[in-house]
């Protein structure tokens, strides 16, 4: 069976990933599933995402990359959006788990300027929290592609995306890290 393309948006907070997430969904000539971080953190029961019992949430949510692989594995295109940053092993953990799927990773930018402007305007980040995240994204210069989501429309960024998803020979980026962590 051939594996579904994963593709994998990473930016810090307000960059435009879910909405780019979406977008990618209504231009898609085929389906493309969305799979996040909050859609996996509202199965976990309310009552263990506080204090102690956080560990059960983070622990539940450390293992979502086994859902993407399986998903890819069974022939389903994906997209997924996420943050990683340094400090933990959740890239490493990505990378080891899907180097041998098909993965499109994708920088989602956007200047300093906009990010504070989102923030204000979603309400429900604390000020200055994109920026905190800029220097501690990783990688930092390893992808597939770049799209700055305040430059292009995310119709524009979308189609850049989805033009590259038709040649996944063409996706290295996966590739590039593995070798790096690799003794």
């Amino acid at each position: 069976m051939k594996k579904g393309r994963i593709i994998l948006l990473n930016g810090v907070s307000s960059s435009g990933k879910t909405s780019l997430a979406r977008k990618l969904q209504d231009q898609s000539p085929y389906p493309i599933y969305r799979m996040d971080v909050d859609s996996f953190a509202s199965m976990t029961p309310e009552k263990f995402n506080h204090g102690k019992d956080y560990y059960v949430q983070y622990k539940f949510l450390s293992k979502m990359f086994h859902a993407v692989r399986l998903f890819s594995d069974m022939g389903f295109d994906l997209v997924v959006p996420c943050i990683f940053l340094e400090g933990g092993s959740f890239l490493e953990d990505c990378v080891t788990l899907l180097h041998a799927n098909p993965v499109l990773f994708v920088h989602t930018a956007c200047p300093t300027q906009e990010l504070r402007r989102r923030e204000t305007q979603r309400g429900d980040r604390k000020a200055g929290e994109a920026e905190s995240q800029l220097d501690i994204l990783v990688p930092q210069d390893t992808y597939d592609i770049t799209v700055d989501t305040h430059a292009l429309s995310l119709e524009e960024c979308a189609d850049k995306i989805l033009q590259m998803a038709n040649s996944p020979e063409k996706f290295s980026a996966f590739h590039t890290l593995w070798a790096d962590i690799q003794p």
